[in-house]
């Protein structure tokens, strides 16, 4: 694959575009008509490579500098990110500021999810609709309206604190001010994402908690993310939208590593870009999917 050592990107009116990393590959060989709706200000049509192009994947111990590489980029001057990425057993992949906090936008709905399944029986009703089916559809559509009366019918922030404890997710490593995630006193640390997220694997309620989750290029708020990738079908993973904050949180199925569990947040700098922010996540999950043991 070509290899580029400059960032360029094309005229919002241009029919496609081609990100480059520093010192990396370029994403090319574009496929028309695989458009991501990113409900940005700034419209754009992201093309990825097909997934024939991906299946050489990248040796584990190089996927610290590639993801160092990608967040260091000049457009991301100011920003903040935190980074874990982690395997079920908890052997960490990669990290970057993982105590940090940020805000994390709509990753806030896995805390509450997460603790509502632990405190509520799916089949109980809230408004004449069951649990569970109120949970699947908070995430799978990201629901702010759904979210902070789940927020209510459990009974506040200390509720969920209580259940989110109970799964061993350390308590200082979130800030609750709403269910939604629209307030930006939300905080949270990606550590205390992926605890929660490896908890549910095994917890009651794992089987809603996850197919509550968008999956890549198929449902929900990742429809129409990374599609005609690696990824797609094979990523299951909440998203998270502000202004100025990107974020997604969830599992990547990985041939050769199995399940792994990460969490992405960006809160960017005053002159950044929101779309290059999506952009930049997705080609870190992507890394993930064809992440290969080369030892």
């Amino acid at each position: 694959m070509k290899q580029v050592n400059h960032w360029f990107k094309k005229l919002a009116f241009a029919t496609t575009l081609t990100i480059a990393w520093s010192g990396g590959t370029i994403t090319e060989n574009v496929r028309a008509n695989t458009a991501i709706n990113l409900n940005s200000i700034e419209p754009i049509e992201i093309y990825v490579p097909p997934p024939e192009n991906t299946t050489s994947g990248i040796c584990s111990p190089f996927i610290e500098p590639v993801i160092n590489n990608i967040i260091a980029h000049p457009p991301f001057n100011g920003s903040k990110w935190g980074i874990l990425i982690q395997s079920l057993d908890g052997t960490t992949l990669y990290s970057h500021s993982p105590d940090s906090y940020l805000i994390p936008a709509s990753n806030m709905k896995l805390l509450l999810t997460a603790a509502a399944l632990q405190k509520l029986d799916p089949q109980g009703q809230i408004r004449s609709r069951s649990i569970k089916e109120w949970i699947i559809f908070t995430n799978l559509n990201s629901n702010n309206d759904y979210a902070d009366i789940l927020l209510r019918y459990l009974g506040g922030s200390q509720s969920v604190r209580q259940a989110l404890t109970s799964l061993g997710v350390d308590p200082n490593g979130y800030r609750i001010a709403d269910g939604s995630g629209l307030s930006r006193s939300n905080l949270v640390t990606p550590r205390a994402i992926v605890s929660i997220l490896r908890a549910m694997y095994s917890a009651k309620g794992k089987d809603i908690f996850l197919a509550s989750l968008p999956v890549a290029g198929t449902s929900g708020t990742l429809k129409n993310r990374l599609r005609q990738t690696i990824a797609q079908g094979h990523v299951y993973a909440k998203t998270g939208t502000l202004k100025g904050v990107r974020a997604l949180s969830g599992y990547v199925e990985n041939a050769q590593y199995g399940t792994l569990v990460f969490s992405i947040i960006s809160n960017r700098g005053p002159d950044g870009s929101d779309t290059l922010l999506v952009q930049a996540i997705d080609e870190i999950v992507l890394r993930l999917g064809s992440l290969v043991s080369c030892s």
